[in-house]
């Protein structure tokens, strides 16, 4: 330490005289007054000096402590957060320009005085525990505390907690709390918008993976097969549809190459380039063991950033196609149908006619014959005009029984007697080098069948095939008639027209040459045949197909050249119920008058020559003047008094002009414009006692139940026999009409 100053104890200005030696330890000696004035200086300057120091040391303590007390007011007061000092009683001892501008933006708003009115309610309690724990260990905080700020303005944020202390001049410390508000808002925001954008792209993903599913399930189920290929054609999608169309596994086509199964449809991949879709129609395709398939294709091209992706959609014609054909099958045979009825509605026209003619030419003939003598060359002419005039009336017979359309009267019959039967005629009639075969089912069902149309059908089926067997220039050969309870399935029932319901099954197989498709089509046509000129009608098919379209039924016919033919004939079963019908259904009443059925008038069995007792007036109307004149001659000769007509309205007003005056009314049943039940019905309201007969050519259940429902007594089928008309007539003038039938 340097020596210090005391001169200011010196006024005069002396100093002690300098020694040459060095200064050592001082010897023992009595201390003058001087010397002990002067240590006294010399320790006070020595004092003054240190004070100095330490004043330095202090000015500089307080220059550094000033220093940063002003950086600490400056770092507080332009912090950019919310800084405030908080004591113990919640009071805010100081609070930085941020903490002013959150806690309190306007004038209106409350002021910064303390911080837990700001804390929302609901987080209180952890900001309490929080300056607790900060009381405690220093320091702490609370994370997303929401501060309301006003109604409209809240502030989110974290709140960090310094606990300090603060010296005092006198007594202990204060307590204190640095608290600051770090605001989590623009945090909090983007954090909000990173979950909403998390959970849309969840939901984006899992909308994906739905839509994912929902092609798949829609790819699976897929009635077509889709087939996805890569840019080097190899499959990397096979749905269910395409592993059973092509079958084969998905897992063996997956990898192999478009041409694997439709070698057309890889050539026209060429399309990418030109289009995204593509329909390439009908194709042949191949399954996996090499089968032929006919489908129709169509493909979708997609690019993207792996390649480019088609999409083959094949579609199985399989189906469609034997549908095309049974429609066509259908088609033919509605057309056939059709054919058939107009055929049909022209061969009942013509017969019709022809009727009148036949009946014209029999009765004359039956007049001329009694008008020979016996033994007279002319009567052998007139018994051949009979002859064929009687084959004509047969022919015109089945012409009416094929044309016909009305129910047959049906009942339950045994097949199988109806067949015997037959069977005993052929076997009479058959050449000795056709064997016949009969195969009966045991136990065969009753069918509801008319049992003579029956019996007429088989016969028309094996006469024909005798006369195929003996075309092929062969006498020998072979006939078998087999009859079984059958279920027809469902394509043939609809290929015939068949009722679901049991049938029997009547087949009739030949040894004969067979046929071609082309007569196939024809065999049911009326008048069409294969036999020479002269041998055949024509009509043995179409009565057969008329027989069994009348019994609800059905005729399949199977032949091939050189393979014979066979014709199955389906009726129906005669069940409980069905039978039960045609019991309740009431029978024939009036019928035609037989031939054999001669009554036991004596006017009955006169000969041509004869004439009753008594004349009897009889109207005779018909639209045919050849027909009439011939009854007016024949019934004259009988003795009768006849009225003919060919307009009913002539007939109905002369019936109307003297009702009394007639005894019996003969009238047709079909006259252009009208109907003979319509006459019927005139003239019995005109004269209800008076006699009714209808006549027509063919008698059906629809003209038999008009004609008893407006009274008429009798029905006359014609061509008749002269004997067959006069005793009709006699029984009805004679008053028996009761015995009509």
């Amino acid at each position: 330490m340097s020596e210090p100053d005391l001169s200011f104890l010196d006024p005069a200005g002396r100093q002690p005289a300098p020694t040459g030696h060095a200064p050592g330890p001082p010897t023992p000696r009595a201390t003058p007054p001087s010397t002990a004035a002067e240590g006294l200086v010399a320790e006070l300057r020595a004092y003054q000096a240190e004070l100095e120091s330490q004043n330095k040391v202090l000015r500089y303590s307080q220059t550094v402590a000033e220093s940063a007390y002003e950086r600490f007011e400056t770092l507080f007061a332009s912090v950019p957060l919310a800084l405030m000092v908080v004591d113990e009683h919640d009071m805010v001892v100081q609070a930085n320009s941020m903490a002013h501008r959150s806690f309190q933006p306007t004038e209106r708003d409350r002021p910064l005085t303390a911080l837990m009115p700001f804390v929302r309610p609901q987080d209180a309690g952890r900001v309490r525990e929080a300056f607790a724990l900060a009381q405690d260990l220093g320091r702490s905080e609370v994370k997303e505390v929401v501060f309301s700020i006003n109604a409209d303005t809240p502030i989110t944020g974290d709140l960090h907690i310094a606990h300090i202390e603060a010296p005092q001049s006198s007594g202990p410390p204060l307590s204190q709390f640095l608290c600051a508000v770090i605001d989590q808002g623009p945090l909090l925001a983007e954090r909000q918008a990173l979950q909403h954008s998390a959970i849309t792209l969840q939901q984006r993903n899992e909308q994906i993976r739905a839509s994912e599913k929902r092609l798949e399930a829609i790819i699976n189920s897929a009635l077509d097969a889709i087939i996805c290929v890569d840019q080097h054609q190899r499959i990397t999608v096979f749905n269910p549809t395409a592993a059973a169309l092509f079958q084969c596994s998905a897992s063996d086509a997956l990898g192999s190459t478009l041409d694997r199964f439709l070698p057309d449809a890889a050539q026209a991949l060429a399309f990418a380039q030109l289009t995204t879709q593509a329909l390439l129609g009908e194709m042949t395709a191949l399954t996996a063991s090499g089968k032929e398939l006919a489908v129709e294709v169509s493909v979708s091209f997609e690019r993207h950033a792996e390649g480019e992706t088609t999409t083959v959609f094949a579609r199985d014609l399989t189906g469609r196609k034997k549908a095309e054909a049974h429609r066509s099958e259908l088609e033919a045979q509605l057309r056939e149908s059709h054919k058939m009825q107009a055929v049909g509605t022209m061969a009942g026209g013509i017969a019709h006619d022809f009727n009148n003619i036949l009946g014209a030419i029999l009765g004359n003939v039956e007049l001329a014959k009694a008008d020979c003598a016996a033994g007279s060359p002319v009567l052998e002419s007139l018994m051949e005009i009979d002859k064929a005039g009687r084959r004509a009336r047969d022919l015109v017979r089945q012409i009416l029984t094929f044309s016909r359309n009305e129910p047959p009267q049906r009942s339950a019959v045994s097949l199988a007697e109806v067949v015997h039967d037959t069977e005993r005629l052929l076997r009479v009639t058959l050449p000795p080098a056709i064997e016949l075969h009969m195969q009966l089912q045991a136990g065969l069902p009753p069918v509801l069948a008319d049992a003579t149309q029956v019996e007429q059908a088989l016969l028309n089926l094996c006469t024909n095939a005798v006369h195929a067997i003996q075309s092929q220039g062969t006498e020998r050969g072979s006939i078998h008639v087999e009859a079984a309870a059958v279920q027809p399935d469902q394509r043939l029932s609809e290929r015939l027209g068949l009722a679901p319901v049991d049938y029997v099954a009547l087949t009739v197989r030949d040894s004969g040459p067979g046929m071609d498709a082309a007569t196939l089509e024809r065999i049911f046509e009326p008048f069409f045949t294969t036999k020479p000129v002269g041998q055949g009608t024509g009509l043995g098919l179409a009565v057969v197909h008329g027989v069994m379209r009348t019994h609800e039924g059905g005729v399949d016919v199977h032949s091939a050249p050189g393979q014979g033919s066979r014709f199955t004939l389906y009726f129906p079963v005669a069940h409980s119920a069905a039978q039960s019908t045609l019991d309740a259904q009431p029978t024939q009443a009036v019928q035609a008058a037989p031939a054999s059925s001669a009554p036991s008038t004596p006017h009955a069995t006169d000969t041509l020559g004869s004439a009753p007792r008594k004349k009897h007036h009889v109207m005779y109307v018909d639209d045919d003047q050849a027909l009439v004149f011939l009854v007016q001659r024949l019934l004259r000769r009988r003795g009768y008094e006849v009225s003919g007509y060919t307009d009913p309205h002539e007939a109905t007003a002369a019936l109307r002009a003297a009702p009394q005056a007639f005894d019996l009314l003969v009238t047709d049943y079909n006259m252009p414009g009208f109907c003979g039940v319509d006459l019927v019905r005139e003239a019995r309201l005109i004269r209800p006692d008076l006699p009714v007969a209808l006549a027509s050519g063919y008698v059906t259940a629809e003209i038999e139940q008009a004609a008893l429902a407006e009274g008429a007594q009798a029905l006359i089928h014609k061509p008749n026999d002269v004997e067959e008309l006069c005793a009709t007539v006699q029984r009805l003038v004679g008053g028996d009409s009761h015995a009509a039938g």
